[in-house]
């Protein structure tokens, strides 16, 4: 059995999860999660003043296969 973790945009997730049904693989663990690296943060306004928002909002999924299926996953 391996472990497969996976970060990716919030509006992709239903993309992923029609491809992963696609594939067989019917359960997965989906976290809300905040990152940041080669995606800039942005700014925001409150009460007036502006703020960097660094960290954006991810979605992070588990999923648990057999090794022989990994690279199917993936």
């Amino acid at each position: 059995m391996k472990k497969i973790e996976a970060i990716i945009k919030p509006f992709k997730l239903d993309d992923v999860k029609e491809a992963l049904n696609g594939i067989g693989i019917k359960g997965m663990t989906v976290s809300e999660v905040k990152g940041y690296g080669r995606q800039k943060g942005h700014t925001e306004i409150y009460r007036g003043a502006e703020y960097l928002v660094d960290f954006l909002p991810k979605i992070k999924i588990e999923i648990i296969v057999a090794a022989d299926q990994v690279d199917t996953v993936i």
